[in-house]
Formats: C-alpha cells, structure tokens, sequence
C-alpha cells in the first residue's frame, strides 16, 4: 500500500475507531510474551536505525509500532505519525521493519512493539543514541625536556555520549593515566586524562599517544613527539696503530662525542699530568709522534653541552720495540691495561729474597744442632762431679752404677 494517504484524517479516524473496539470495555494490561520479538538499538547519531517487530506464530493479528509517547509510528502498513523519517522497510504476517533516518537525541527511548491479541502482547525494542566525542586534543607542559627530567601532558575528549575511555600509549608500551570525567550541561561527557612521566635520552622523538576508545568511533587518537636534550655520549677510538703501542710508533685518537644539543666543546686533557708538548690536537684529533715510555698515562677527551659534560678515558701504555716483551695475548683496544711481560728487575728480587731465606735457615740449623752437643757433653760429664775419688768419677762418667764394682776391679 502507498504511504500518500497514510496520515490523512480519514485514515486517522479508522485507526481511532479501530484501537477504541479493541479497547471496549475494560482495559486491558498487555503482557509480556516470547510470541512477540524485538531487538535493542544502538545507533550513532545522523545514522539510520532500523526497528523490526517479529511473530513467531501469528493468527492474523495487527502489529503496530508506538513511540516512547505510546503514538502510533505505523499500524500494519499504515503510518499515521506525520513523521518523513520513518519509512516502512517490511510488512508481513510475521513482520514489521520499519527505519528511523538521522537519528538525533531526542529519538531515544524505548519503542513498542503491539500484537492486539487478548489481552494485546508487547515487546520493547530501546533505541540509545551514540554521540562520538570531538577530536582528542592532547597538551605537554613542557615542549622541550631534559633526561631526567619529569612532564605532565593531558589529553581531553570533548562532548560524548556515553563518556570515553582515554589510555596513553609510549610507543608500543602502554602508560598508566588519570582520568576525570565531566558532565555538562547538555548531558554530554568530557573527559580528561593526565599523564607524568619522567624521561630519559632514549626517548627522544618517541611518540607519545592519546588513544580514544568509544562505541561510535575506532581508532580515534593525538599525539605528541618528545623532544629530550641530554648530555654528551663520549667515546674514544684509535684510529693509529692497529695493535700495540711501541717505542717509536705515533699515535692517533678520535673523540667520538653525540648530544642533543651538539657538543659545544670538546677537549683533550692528560689525567694528572700535562699532554706532551709536542702532541698535535685538532678539534676531536689526538697526535702523538715517536711514542716513548714517558708519555704512558691516561689521556683523557672532555665533551659538554647545555645539558651537561661527559668524558672518555684511554690508558697509553708504551711497549718496547723488543718482541720478547709483547703479551700472550693483544688486547682488542691498544695501549690499554696493564703489561703483561715479566721485568728483569723483578726476576733479581725473587732471586735474593730466596737466597736470603736459604741463608737464614743455615743459621738456624746450626745454631740448633750446636746447643744439642752441648748439652750432650754435660750429661755425660755429670756423674764425675759427685765421685768420692777418680775410679768412682772414671765409673760415673761412662754413664752406668750397675757395673762400678767390675769397673773398680778391672782398674786395681
């Protein structure tokens, strides 16, 4: 049937009529039945909704949709409500689909679904309105940072309906935020996430991302570079020799020096000492020629910016050109550590120290074995002191009293 005539006060008058014999008498409560089915809307706003009531078993029934008013939006196939943006999809013993064009606020509610049985059955069908929120602004307290330094930033999705979520992302690792959530005065949410961090030399120019999670909208999101001096990243590389530093060789050291800003001032020091006078510095370039044992020490490269000053350190070790000093094994940096040949000098004061002890250790013994003697001799000159005469000293002195009697004989 056409819709031309649908809302003409002919019509109108019908429906009243019809709906006033349905209704003779006393009133009736509709009921609740699982006959009868709708589904719950959720739409965004400016978008299209569609209503769909359904029978299971219909014994030819009128259906008809209501408003959240209760007015009729369509009876069977008939619109009465002088309402263009409701459109009759689908009219069937079974169905009745209707749409809903540019859906605003004020469509939310829940809608009817009426079977005119006895007594009549109903079902709801609740139509929510999404309303997406602005784009997300997202703010830094401060546009240029130091390491080690702590920021605040703030991220704010305007006027949504129902209120967003806000999560923080730092590259690929999630960050923990503070949300507050506002209602204002036209019953629309805006929420505000605060976000602190402190931040160091790695992350310079990483993103940071304000990610707006709502049910009308994906992937919706800000973000905000980090831009973050900090102070110089020194390093020292031998650019000449190769391996082992030796007596006669030159050498030469790069200063490898990398900040945000650019490193204003580089130098080259000598650790407790001053550079040997003839060394050559250009810029980042140490030059030393004909190298010898005393320019060894620790050489030293001074990097600063406006963030803050760092250093590298070399240890110059001058091997001689002798091959039987050179170490087992080189080490990947030259001139570095301590040296690994064994001097002469030490090799003399083992020597001695041993010799001494050997020495020592004669003295001891001998000192040991001349007081035993000694005391041997005493012993056995003890028993002549208490002898009446010689014979009896003679007898004691040998050392024995069992055979004085046959000493005594044998002596007369």
């Amino acid at each position: 049937m056409a819709n031309a005539g649908c809302g003409s006060p002919a019509t109108i008058l019908f429906l009243f009529l019809f709906q006033a014999a349905l209704h003779k008498g006393a009133a009736q409560i509709p009921v609740v039945s699982q006959n009868l089915v709708t589904d719950n809307i959720s739409v965004v706003e400016g978008e299209m909704a569609i209503i769909s009531c359904r029978v299971k078993n219909n014994d030819d029934s009128v259906i008809q949709l209501l408003n959240p008013n209760r007015q009729t939006i369509y009876f069977k196939d008939m619109r009465p409500l002088k309402d263009a943006r409701f459109q009759l999809v689908n009219f069937s013993d079974n169905e009745l689909r209707v749409s809903l064009s540019n859906v605003s606020l004020t469509d939310e509610g829940r809608y009817v679904c009426q079977l005119y049985t006895d007594p009549p059955q109903e079902a709801y069908a609740d139509i929510t309105v999404l309303v997406p929120p602005g784009n997300p602004i997202i703010e830094a307290r401060d546009e240029i940072l130091s390491e080690g330094n702590e920021t605040e930033m703030t991220c704010t999705a305007m006027s949504s309906k129902p209120a967003a979520t806000i999560r923080w992302m730092k590259g690929d690792k999630e960050l923990p935020g503070k949300p507050k959530v506002e209602l204002t005065y036209d019953k629309m949410y805006t929420v505000t996430s605060r976000l602190t961090l402190t931040v160091g030399r790695e992350d310079d120019g990483i993103p940071i991302i304000c990610i707006v999670d709502h049910p009308a909208v994906k992937d919706f999101q800000a973000q905000k570079y980090l831009e973050v001096q900090y102070k110089p990243e020194v390093k020292i590389m031998v650019e000449f020799p190769p391996g082992l530093t030796r007596e006669g060789e030159n050498l030469e050291l790069t200063c490898h020096a990398k900040g945000k800003p650019q490193p204003q001032y580089v130098n080259w020091v000598k650790v407790d000492d001053d550079v040997p006078s003839h060394a050559v510095i250009t810029g980042k370039d140490l030059y030393i020629e004909n190298l010898n044992k005393s320019y060894n020490g620790t050489y030293r490269c001074v990097a600063s910016n406006s963030v803050g000053e760092s250093f590298d350190d070399y240890i110059l070790y001058v091997y001689d050109t002798s091959p039987s000093t050179e170490p087992a094994a080189h080490d990947s940096r030259a001139g570095e550590g301590a040296p690994r040949t064994v001097d002469h000098a030490v090799i003399g004061g083992v020597v001695a120290v041993v010799v001494f002890a050997m020495l020592c250790l004669l003295i001891v013994l001998g000192r040991y074995f001349a007081r035993h003697k000694g005391t041997y001799f005493t012993h056995e000159a003890k028993g002549a002191d208490d002898a009446a005469d010689a014979d009896t000293a003679i007898i004691n002195a040998e050392g024995g009293h069992s055979n004085s009697d046959e000493k005594k004989e044998y002596y007369i």
